[in-house]
Protein backbone atom coordinates (compact mmCIF):
# COMPACT_ATOMS: atom_id res chain seq x y z
CA UNK A 1 0.00 0.00 0.00
CA UNK A 2 2.23 2.89 -1.02
CA UNK A 3 5.78 3.65 -2.69
CA UNK A 4 8.60 2.95 -0.49
CA UNK A 5 10.40 6.50 -0.08
CA UNK A 6 13.65 5.26 0.48
CA UNK A 7 15.94 2.22 -0.65
CA UNK A 8 17.13 1.21 2.96
CA UNK A 9 15.18 -0.38 5.60
CA UNK A 10 13.08 1.95 7.84
CA UNK A 11 12.23 0.97 11.46
CA UNK A 12 8.91 -0.22 12.09
CA UNK A 13 6.81 2.46 13.98
CA UNK A 14 6.09 0.97 17.64
CA UNK A 15 2.32 1.98 17.81
CA UNK A 16 1.45 0.09 14.69
CA UNK A 17 1.34 -3.39 15.81
CA UNK A 18 -0.54 -3.06 19.03
CA UNK A 19 -4.20 -1.83 19.75
CA UNK A 20 -2.91 0.38 23.12
CA UNK A 21 -5.20 3.70 24.11
CA UNK A 22 -3.21 5.83 26.38
CA UNK A 23 -4.20 6.38 30.18
CA UNK A 24 -6.46 3.88 31.76
CA UNK A 25 -9.54 3.63 29.70
CA UNK A 26 -10.96 0.03 30.13
CA UNK A 27 -13.74 0.58 27.39
CA UNK A 28 -13.60 3.77 24.55
CA UNK A 29 -16.90 4.57 23.44
CA UNK A 30 -16.24 7.72 21.82
CA UNK A 31 -15.41 6.86 18.09
CA UNK A 32 -17.60 9.43 16.71
CA UNK A 33 -14.89 12.18 18.11
CA UNK A 34 -11.98 10.09 16.97
CA UNK A 35 -11.09 6.52 16.18
CA UNK A 36 -8.14 4.58 16.58
CA UNK A 37 -5.50 4.85 14.40
CA UNK A 38 -5.43 1.26 12.02
CA UNK A 39 -2.14 -0.45 12.61
CA UNK A 40 -1.84 -0.72 8.91
CA UNK A 41 -2.41 2.86 8.50
CA UNK A 42 0.41 3.85 10.95
CA UNK A 43 2.55 0.92 9.11
CA UNK A 44 2.49 2.61 6.27
CA UNK A 45 2.64 6.34 7.10
CA UNK A 46 5.97 5.86 9.08
CA UNK A 47 8.26 5.91 6.16
CA UNK A 48 7.42 9.09 5.31
CA UNK A 49 7.88 10.64 8.42
CA UNK A 50 11.51 9.77 9.23
CA UNK A 51 12.93 8.19 6.02
CA UNK A 52 11.65 10.45 3.25
CA UNK A 53 11.63 14.68 3.85
CA UNK A 54 10.86 15.10 -0.34
CA UNK A 55 8.06 17.83 -1.48
CA UNK A 56 5.87 15.83 -3.71
CA UNK A 57 6.06 19.11 -5.99
CA UNK A 58 9.53 18.58 -7.14
CA UNK A 59 11.31 17.13 -10.11
CA UNK A 60 14.24 14.31 -8.32
CA UNK A 61 13.73 11.46 -7.74
CA UNK A 62 12.51 11.48 -3.93
CA UNK A 63 10.15 14.31 -5.14
CA UNK A 64 8.72 11.83 -7.55
CA UNK A 65 7.68 8.86 -5.46
CA UNK A 66 5.96 10.65 -2.76
CA UNK A 67 4.06 12.28 -5.60
CA UNK A 68 3.33 8.84 -6.76
CA UNK A 69 2.43 8.12 -3.01
CA UNK A 70 -0.16 11.16 -3.12
CA UNK A 71 -1.55 10.47 -6.50
CA UNK A 72 -2.18 6.33 -5.13
CA UNK A 73 -3.97 7.41 -1.97
CA UNK A 74 -5.77 10.12 -3.85
CA UNK A 75 -7.19 6.98 -6.04
CA UNK A 76 -7.96 4.86 -2.84
CA UNK A 77 -9.92 8.03 -1.56
CA UNK A 78 -11.60 8.49 -4.98
CA UNK A 79 -12.47 4.94 -5.07
CA UNK A 80 -14.39 4.84 -1.32
CA UNK A 81 -16.11 8.35 -2.46
CA UNK A 82 -17.15 7.57 -5.76
CA UNK A 83 -15.30 10.48 -7.82
CA UNK A 84 -13.20 10.74 -10.16
CA UNK A 85 -9.51 11.15 -8.47
CA UNK A 86 -9.22 14.93 -9.82
CA UNK A 87 -12.04 15.80 -7.92
CA UNK A 88 -10.59 14.88 -4.90
CA UNK A 89 -8.99 18.02 -2.90
CA UNK A 90 -6.78 17.44 0.10
CA UNK A 91 -7.29 19.07 3.46
CA UNK A 92 -6.11 19.68 7.11
CA UNK A 93 -9.10 17.94 8.06
CA UNK A 94 -13.23 17.78 7.76
CA UNK A 95 -13.39 21.49 9.49
CA UNK A 96 -11.11 22.79 6.45
CA UNK A 97 -12.94 21.07 3.90
CA UNK A 98 -16.41 22.65 5.28
CA UNK A 99 -14.78 25.50 5.56
CA UNK A 100 -13.84 25.57 1.53
CA UNK A 101 -17.04 24.52 0.65
CA UNK A 102 -19.19 27.25 1.91
CA UNK A 103 -16.95 29.98 2.00
CA UNK A 104 -15.67 28.65 -1.68
CA UNK A 105 -18.91 28.92 -3.38
CA UNK A 106 -19.93 32.05 -1.42
CA UNK A 107 -16.68 33.66 -2.37
CA UNK A 108 -16.67 32.74 -6.04
CA UNK A 109 -20.32 33.15 -6.81
CA UNK A 110 -21.86 35.30 -4.20
CA UNK A 111 -25.27 35.06 -2.32
CA UNK A 112 -26.17 33.29 0.59
CA UNK A 113 -25.95 29.90 2.18
CA UNK A 114 -28.40 27.48 3.41
CA UNK A 115 -27.49 24.82 6.12
CA UNK A 116 -29.74 22.48 8.71
CA UNK A 117 -30.09 23.50 12.16
CA UNK A 118 -28.07 20.42 13.04
CA UNK A 119 -25.03 21.47 10.98
CA UNK A 120 -21.68 20.55 12.60
CA UNK A 121 -20.25 24.16 13.76
CA UNK A 122 -17.64 23.72 11.04
CA UNK A 123 -20.37 24.45 8.54
CA UNK A 124 -22.90 26.33 10.94
CA UNK A 125 -20.58 29.28 11.90
CA UNK A 126 -19.25 30.01 8.21
CA UNK A 127 -22.77 30.11 7.70
CA UNK A 128 -24.07 32.38 10.48
CA UNK A 129 -21.20 34.32 9.61
CA UNK A 130 -21.62 35.32 6.08
CA UNK A 131 -25.57 35.91 6.92
CA UNK A 132 -26.81 32.34 5.99
CA UNK A 133 -29.96 30.80 7.08
CA UNK A 134 -30.72 27.67 8.60
CA UNK A 135 -34.03 24.92 7.95
CA UNK A 136 -35.37 23.30 10.94
CA UNK A 137 -35.07 19.72 12.14
CA UNK A 138 -38.06 17.10 13.52
CA UNK A 139 -37.82 15.48 16.61
CA UNK A 140 -35.80 12.32 15.36
CA UNK A 141 -33.27 15.29 13.38
CA UNK A 142 -34.45 15.15 9.76
CA UNK A 143 -34.92 17.74 7.44
CA UNK A 144 -37.55 17.38 5.51
CA UNK A 145 -38.19 18.61 1.86
CA UNK A 146 -41.89 20.96 2.60
CA UNK A 147 -38.83 22.57 5.43
CA UNK A 148 -36.33 23.00 2.48
CA UNK A 149 -38.31 24.20 0.21
CA UNK A 150 -40.64 26.70 2.44
CA UNK A 151 -36.94 28.28 3.46
CA UNK A 152 -35.45 28.58 -0.27
CA UNK A 153 -38.93 30.37 -0.80
CA UNK A 154 -38.86 32.59 1.67
CA UNK A 155 -34.94 33.71 1.12
CA UNK A 156 -35.56 34.30 -2.53
CA UNK A 157 -38.89 36.04 -1.92
CA UNK A 158 -36.33 38.36 0.32
CA UNK A 159 -33.96 39.14 -2.62
CA UNK A 160 -31.24 37.03 -2.02
CA UNK A 161 -29.74 34.60 -4.23
CA UNK A 162 -29.00 31.29 -2.57
CA UNK A 163 -25.59 29.71 -4.31
CA UNK A 164 -24.66 26.75 -1.50
CA UNK A 165 -26.95 24.37 0.57
CA UNK A 166 -25.41 22.62 3.12
CA UNK A 167 -26.87 19.21 4.48
CA UNK A 168 -24.84 16.71 6.43
CA UNK A 169 -24.74 13.06 5.40
CA UNK A 170 -25.24 12.25 9.12
CA UNK A 171 -25.47 13.89 12.49
CA UNK A 172 -21.99 13.51 14.46
CA UNK A 173 -23.83 13.66 17.72
CA UNK A 174 -27.35 11.94 17.73
CA UNK A 175 -26.67 9.63 13.99
CA UNK A 176 -29.27 10.70 12.32
CA UNK A 177 -28.85 10.22 8.13
CA UNK A 178 -30.81 12.50 6.18
CA UNK A 179 -32.42 11.93 2.64
CA UNK A 180 -29.68 13.39 0.55
CA UNK A 181 -31.49 11.95 -2.70
CA UNK A 182 -35.24 13.32 -1.59
CA UNK A 183 -33.61 17.15 -0.92
CA UNK A 184 -31.25 17.60 -4.50
CA UNK A 185 -34.39 17.65 -6.37
CA UNK A 186 -35.74 20.69 -3.87
CA UNK A 187 -32.58 22.07 -3.97
CA UNK A 188 -32.20 22.09 -7.96
CA UNK A 189 -36.39 23.65 -7.59
CA UNK A 190 -35.83 26.03 -5.71
CA UNK A 191 -32.54 27.80 -5.73
CA UNK A 192 -31.49 26.46 -9.18
CA UNK A 193 -28.33 28.06 -8.68
CA UNK A 194 -27.37 26.47 -5.97
CA UNK A 195 -24.55 24.07 -4.89
CA UNK A 196 -25.60 20.89 -2.68
CA UNK A 197 -23.01 20.51 -0.31
CA UNK A 198 -23.14 17.50 2.31
CA UNK A 199 -20.67 17.00 5.23
CA UNK A 200 -19.86 13.26 5.04
CA UNK A 201 -17.53 13.21 7.87
CA UNK A 202 -19.33 11.09 10.21
CA UNK A 203 -21.39 9.07 7.91
CA UNK A 204 -17.74 7.98 6.14
CA UNK A 205 -17.07 4.79 8.36
CA UNK A 206 -20.59 3.87 8.07
CA UNK A 207 -22.36 4.00 4.47
CA UNK A 208 -22.08 3.79 1.08
CA UNK A 209 -21.20 7.55 1.16
CA UNK A 210 -20.17 6.91 -3.21
CA UNK A 211 -24.31 6.17 -3.54
CA UNK A 212 -25.27 8.27 -0.63
CA UNK A 213 -23.76 11.27 -1.62
CA UNK A 214 -23.82 11.15 -4.95
CA UNK A 215 -26.43 14.16 -5.52
CA UNK A 216 -23.99 16.32 -3.85
CA UNK A 217 -21.54 18.82 -5.31
CA UNK A 218 -19.20 18.71 -2.72
CA UNK A 219 -18.17 16.30 0.06
CA UNK A 220 -16.50 16.07 2.95
CA UNK A 221 -14.33 14.02 4.78
CA UNK A 222 -12.04 13.39 7.62
CA UNK A 223 -9.15 10.70 8.28
CA UNK A 224 -9.35 10.29 12.09
CA UNK A 225 -12.96 9.08 11.86
CA UNK A 226 -12.16 6.31 9.86
CA UNK A 227 -8.99 4.80 11.26
CA UNK A 228 -7.08 7.29 9.70
CA UNK A 229 -4.72 10.35 11.05
CA UNK A 230 -5.65 13.29 12.61
CA UNK A 231 -4.74 16.57 10.63
CA UNK A 232 -6.20 15.02 6.90
CA UNK A 233 -9.34 15.24 4.68
CA UNK A 234 -11.02 15.61 1.79
CA UNK A 235 -13.33 17.98 -0.61
CA UNK A 236 -14.72 16.25 -3.45
CA UNK A 237 -15.35 18.98 -6.00
CA UNK A 238 -17.57 17.90 -8.54
CA UNK A 239 -16.74 19.25 -12.06
CA UNK A 240 -18.34 22.26 -12.70
CA UNK A 241 -18.95 23.89 -9.66
CA UNK A 242 -17.36 27.35 -9.06
CA UNK A 243 -14.96 27.21 -6.05
CA UNK A 244 -12.35 30.25 -4.77
CA UNK A 245 -9.40 28.85 -3.02
CA UNK A 246 -9.14 30.08 0.58
CA UNK A 247 -5.48 29.27 0.65
CA UNK A 248 -3.70 30.75 -2.10
CA UNK A 249 0.21 30.04 -2.85
CA UNK A 250 2.10 27.25 -4.35
CA UNK A 251 -1.12 26.46 -6.76
CA UNK A 252 -1.36 22.88 -4.89
CA UNK A 253 -4.54 20.76 -5.50
CA UNK A 254 -5.18 21.47 -8.65
CA UNK A 255 -5.38 25.42 -7.10
CA UNK A 256 -7.97 25.30 -4.95
CA UNK A 257 -5.85 24.42 -2.01
CA UNK A 258 -2.04 25.80 -1.81
CA UNK A 259 0.17 24.51 0.26
CA UNK A 260 2.86 21.41 0.65
CA UNK A 261 0.67 18.15 0.89
CA UNK A 262 0.94 16.32 4.12
CA UNK A 263 2.36 13.55 2.21
CA UNK A 264 2.58 11.18 5.83
CA UNK A 265 -0.88 11.57 6.19
CA UNK A 266 -2.16 11.55 3.11
CA UNK A 267 -0.78 7.87 2.62
CA UNK A 268 -2.37 7.04 6.20
CA UNK A 269 -5.70 8.64 4.46
CA UNK A 270 -5.45 6.91 1.20
CA UNK A 271 -5.08 3.04 3.34
CA UNK A 272 -7.56 4.06 5.60
CA UNK A 273 -9.87 4.30 2.71
CA UNK A 274 -9.17 1.60 1.19
CA UNK A 275 -9.12 -0.90 4.32
CA UNK A 276 -12.66 0.51 4.79
CA UNK A 277 -13.93 -0.02 1.61
CA UNK A 278 -13.05 -3.55 1.89
CA UNK A 279 -14.14 -4.02 5.39
CA UNK A 280 -17.47 -1.96 5.77
CA UNK A 281 -20.16 -4.39 5.11
CA UNK A 282 -18.65 -6.58 7.88
CA UNK A 283 -18.19 -4.17 10.23
CA UNK A 284 -21.44 -2.27 9.90
CA UNK A 285 -22.88 -5.73 10.39
CA UNK A 286 -21.10 -6.35 13.90
CA UNK A 287 -21.20 -2.51 15.18
CA UNK A 288 -24.82 -2.10 14.55
CA UNK A 289 -25.20 -6.16 16.84
CA UNK A 290 -23.21 -3.92 19.46
CA UNK A 291 -25.28 -0.86 19.14
CA UNK A 292 -28.41 -2.82 20.00
CA UNK A 293 -27.38 -5.11 22.89
CA UNK A 294 -26.16 -1.45 24.33
CA UNK A 295 -29.33 0.34 23.86
CA UNK A 296 -31.21 -2.80 25.16
CA UNK A 297 -29.36 -2.20 28.64
CA UNK A 298 -29.73 1.43 28.48
CA UNK A 299 -33.67 0.80 28.48
CA UNK A 300 -33.65 -0.99 31.42
CA UNK A 301 -32.39 1.60 33.00
CA UNK A 302 -34.74 4.11 34.94
CA UNK A 303 -34.99 7.96 33.15
CA UNK A 304 -32.69 6.94 30.10
CA UNK A 305 -34.09 8.09 27.05
CA UNK A 306 -32.69 6.94 23.63
CA UNK A 307 -32.60 10.87 21.28
CA UNK A 308 -33.07 9.09 17.77
CA UNK A 309 -34.89 5.86 18.61
CA UNK A 310 -36.03 3.09 16.09
CA UNK A 311 -39.61 3.88 15.83
CA UNK A 312 -42.20 6.38 14.69
CA UNK A 313 -43.61 7.05 10.91
CA UNK A 314 -41.25 7.09 8.92
CA UNK A 315 -38.85 5.30 11.35
CA UNK A 316 -35.55 7.53 11.04
CA UNK A 317 -32.36 6.17 9.50
CA UNK A 318 -29.61 6.62 11.76
CA UNK A 319 -25.72 5.69 11.41
CA UNK A 320 -24.96 2.08 13.59
CA UNK A 321 -22.64 3.58 15.56
CA UNK A 322 -24.04 5.57 18.02
CA UNK A 323 -26.42 5.74 20.85
CA UNK A 324 -27.44 9.44 21.71
CA UNK A 325 -29.60 9.06 24.65
CA UNK A 326 -30.99 11.91 27.54
CA UNK A 327 -30.92 11.15 31.11
CA UNK A 328 -33.34 12.54 33.32
CA UNK A 329 -31.88 14.57 36.76
CA UNK A 330 -28.38 13.81 35.57
CA UNK A 331 -25.90 16.94 34.66
CA UNK A 332 -24.08 15.75 31.72
CA UNK A 333 -20.50 16.68 32.80
CA UNK A 334 -20.61 15.24 36.05
CA UNK A 335 -21.61 12.06 34.57
CA UNK A 336 -18.86 11.80 32.17
CA UNK A 337 -16.18 12.78 35.08
CA UNK A 338 -17.49 9.24 37.11
CA UNK A 339 -17.95 7.11 33.58
CA UNK A 340 -13.74 8.42 32.97
CA UNK A 341 -13.23 7.54 36.60
CA UNK A 342 -14.57 4.06 36.02
CA UNK A 343 -12.44 3.51 33.01
CA UNK A 344 -15.48 4.75 30.27
CA UNK A 345 -14.65 7.15 27.77
CA UNK A 346 -17.74 9.08 26.31
CA UNK A 347 -19.13 12.38 25.40
CA UNK A 348 -22.20 14.52 25.41
CA UNK A 349 -22.13 16.46 22.20
CA UNK A 350 -19.45 17.32 19.56
CA UNK A 351 -15.91 16.54 20.64
CA UNK A 352 -15.70 20.48 19.60
CA UNK A 353 -17.83 21.65 22.19
CA UNK A 354 -15.62 20.92 25.10
CA UNK A 355 -17.74 17.68 25.90
CA UNK A 356 -20.57 18.45 28.49
CA UNK A 357 -19.57 22.21 28.80
CA UNK A 358 -21.81 23.84 26.19
CA UNK A 359 -25.13 23.02 25.55
CA UNK A 360 -26.10 21.42 22.30
CA UNK A 361 -27.39 23.42 19.59
CA UNK A 362 -28.59 19.93 17.92
CA UNK A 363 -30.67 19.01 20.49
CA UNK A 364 -32.14 22.47 20.81
CA UNK A 365 -33.10 22.06 17.13
CA UNK A 366 -34.79 19.01 17.61
CA UNK A 367 -36.94 20.26 20.72
CA UNK A 368 -35.39 18.43 23.53
CA UNK A 369 -36.32 20.43 26.34
CA UNK A 370 -33.29 21.84 28.19
CA UNK A 371 -32.91 19.80 31.51
CA UNK A 372 -33.49 16.73 29.75
CA UNK A 373 -30.43 18.04 27.06
CA UNK A 374 -28.84 18.70 30.06
CA UNK A 375 -28.62 15.09 31.23
CA UNK A 376 -27.29 13.70 27.27
CA UNK A 377 -25.02 11.41 26.87
CA UNK A 378 -23.08 10.02 23.54
CA UNK A 379 -21.81 6.66 23.57
CA UNK A 380 -20.04 6.21 19.98
CA UNK A 381 -18.42 2.56 18.81
CA UNK A 382 -16.47 1.59 16.11
CA UNK A 383 -13.61 -0.78 14.78
CA UNK A 384 -11.84 -1.56 18.16
CA UNK A 385 -15.21 -2.01 20.04
CA UNK A 386 -16.54 -5.32 21.40
CA UNK A 387 -18.80 -6.88 23.80
CA UNK A 388 -16.17 -6.03 26.60
CA UNK A 389 -16.73 -2.70 25.97
CA UNK A 390 -20.72 -2.50 26.20
CA UNK A 391 -20.76 -4.46 29.19
CA UNK A 392 -18.39 -2.17 30.79
CA UNK A 393 -20.49 0.74 30.18
CA UNK A 394 -23.60 -1.22 31.15
CA UNK A 395 -22.09 -2.28 34.41
CA UNK A 396 -20.47 1.29 35.27
CA UNK A 397 -23.49 3.44 34.12
CA UNK A 398 -26.85 3.07 36.39
CA UNK A 399 -24.58 3.03 39.54
CA UNK A 400 -23.23 6.89 38.31
CA UNK A 401 -26.25 7.92 37.53
CA UNK A 402 -27.46 6.79 40.99
CA UNK A 403 -25.11 8.64 42.81
CA UNK A 404 -25.92 12.01 40.90
CA UNK A 405 -29.29 11.73 41.69
CA UNK A 406 -28.69 11.22 45.12
CA UNK A 407 -26.40 14.49 45.47
CA UNK A 408 -29.50 16.07 43.72
CA UNK A 409 -32.46 14.82 46.09
CA UNK A 410 -33.35 17.43 48.58
CA UNK A 411 -32.91 16.51 51.75
CA UNK A 412 -35.06 16.54 54.85
CA UNK A 413 -33.99 15.14 58.06
CA UNK A 414 -36.87 14.56 60.34
CA UNK A 415 -34.68 15.46 63.16
CA UNK A 416 -30.75 17.04 63.83
CA UNK A 417 -28.45 14.90 63.26
CA UNK A 418 -26.42 13.68 66.19
CA UNK A 419 -22.47 15.08 66.44
CA UNK A 420 -19.82 13.18 64.78
CA UNK A 421 -16.49 12.75 64.41
CA UNK A 422 -16.99 10.70 61.81
CA UNK A 423 -15.06 11.25 58.16
CA UNK A 424 -17.48 13.33 55.90
CA UNK A 425 -19.14 11.44 53.32
CA UNK A 426 -20.26 11.90 49.50
CA UNK A 427 -23.07 14.68 50.29
CA UNK A 428 -22.66 16.07 53.81
CA UNK A 429 -21.17 19.01 52.18
CA UNK A 430 -21.19 21.22 49.56
CA UNK A 431 -17.93 20.46 48.28
CA UNK A 432 -19.08 17.06 47.60
CA UNK A 433 -16.29 14.61 46.08
CA UNK A 434 -17.55 12.71 42.44
CA UNK A 435 -15.21 9.73 43.22
CA UNK A 436 -16.40 6.45 41.73
CA UNK A 437 -18.52 3.89 44.61
CA UNK A 438 -15.93 2.21 46.64
CA UNK A 439 -13.23 5.24 46.94
CA UNK A 440 -12.99 7.13 49.90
Amino acid sequence: MGVDPAAHPVPTHPAASGRGAPGDTVAYLDHAASTPTRPEVADAMWPWLVASCANPTGAHRAARAARRAVDEARDAVAALLGCAPGEVVFTSGGTEADDLAVNGVLDAAGGVAVSSAIEHHAVADPVAHRGGHTVGVDRQGRVSAEALARVLDDVAGGGDEVTVVSVMAANNEVGTIQDLAGLAPVVARHAPGAVLHTDAVQAAAWCDVASMCAPAALVSISGHKIGGPKGVGALVVRPGVALSARLRGGGQERGRRSGTQNVAGIVGLGVAARILLAERAGLVDRVAALRDTLEAGLAAIDGVEVTVAPGGAPPPDRLCSISHVCIAGVDAEALLFLLDDAGVAASAASSCASGAAESSHVLAAMGVPADLAGGSLRLSLGWTSTAGDVDRVLDVLPGAIARLRALDAPRTPSRPAPPTNRRASIGDTPHQSLATPGQP
